[in-house]
């Protein structure tokens, strides 16, 4: 275990290398001169290259690559051209909403979709199963906004349950007012995730049901329970933790938007606001951070494999 745990670990390295020059790459070549923005519409040619100067964008493209992954691998993302503050620094202060809404959001999402996914397999051709089937195709096909929009009109507008939009960190405020603050965005970001862990786990589990160890669970006397999560969903885990593992890489767009919606001062919200400033170093460090919260999720999904299914080690 030890060993497939550093080669995983070795592998994260090249990964984070390609994403980082890809990002610079891109940030580099798209339209737009962060120095024009900053120095603003009145400003000189000089107070331009000035500026540009100052930020070592006049420097070739590897010199400001090299400059900026050893401020990196120091643990110094730079500054943000704009508010003059260390991203470090910028990224703490808003990673308690994005972190708040991310997690809720899988957690709501595991605790909904495995026991209904499972049971649609065990009743398969049922009404749980047809009812899950329409709502997995309606969960995939709205947009995140669009159900925000519709929640906040119902919740908040109509009914006067839930706030409307912002946030009030947790030092700030009591514990249900951080949580009915925060269930509108769990539920709209959740609603895409059940549809997808849910579709994965009835596939998974309705396969696992067919198999002879099943049947010979039935025939030694088993409760039906035991037999749904002893033997079936125990062996139908592999993939649902691999969905889940994906659903990481689709939170990160679906987390962005989801903080728009719901003027949550997050991450996702903070990379927006940094790509229409075309703020460098913001939209650098936030990429790779998200980057590294992806790599470190699959790995621990791919350690988890060595738990659910001992065949995998050898």
């Amino acid at each position: 275990m030890l060993t497939f745990f550093i080669r995983r670990l070795l592998a994260v390295i090249p990964v984070l290398f390609v994403v980082s020059v890809v990002v610079f790459l891109i940030l580099r070549l798209a339209p737009g001169d962060p120095a024009a923005v900053i120095a603003g519409n009145s400003a000189t040619v000089a107070d331009i290259e000035q500026i540009r100067a100052a930020l070592n964008l006049d420097q070739p493209l590897p010199v400001q690559y090299f400059l900026w992954a050893f401020d990196v691998i120091r643990g110094d993302l730079g500054y943000s051209y704009f508010l003059n503050l260390p991203v470090t620094t910028l990224v703490a202060q808003r990673v308690e909403p994005t972190l708040a809404l991310a997690t809720g959001t899988i957690v709501f999402a595991i605790v909904f979709a495995v026991p209904l996914g499972t049971l649609a397999a065990w009743r398969m051709g049922g009404w749980l199963d047809k009812a899950l089937s329409v709502m997995s195709v309606a969960g995939f096909s709205v947009p995140v906004f669009v159900v925000g929009y519709v929640l906040m009109y119902l919740f908040a507008v109509r009914w006067d349950l839930l706030p409307v939009q912002g946030y009030q960190f947790w030092a700030e405020s009591t514990w249900w007012e951080w949580l009915r603050q925060l269930l509108m965005p769990w539920l709209a970001l959740g609603i895409i995730y059940v549809a997808l862990i849910a579709r994965i786990t009835r596939a998974s589990v309705s396969e696992a049901l067919t198999e002879d160890y099943i049947r010979t669970a039935r025939a030694k006397g088993l409760t039906e329970s035991a037999v749904l999560l002893r033997h079936a969903l125990a062996n139908a885990a592999v993939p649902i933790v691999t969905v889940i593992g994906i659903g990481v890489a689709l939170l990160i767009g679906g987390v962005v938007v989801t903080e728009t919606v719901f003027a949550i001062p997050g991450l996702g919200s903070f990379t927006v606001d940094a790509v229409l400033n075309r703020d460098f170093p913001v939209i650098q460090g936030l990429v790779l951070l998200f980057a590294v919260c992806y790599v470190v999720v699959n790995l621990i999904i791919d350690l988890s494999y060595l738990v659910l299914d001992p065949r995998i080690r050898y």
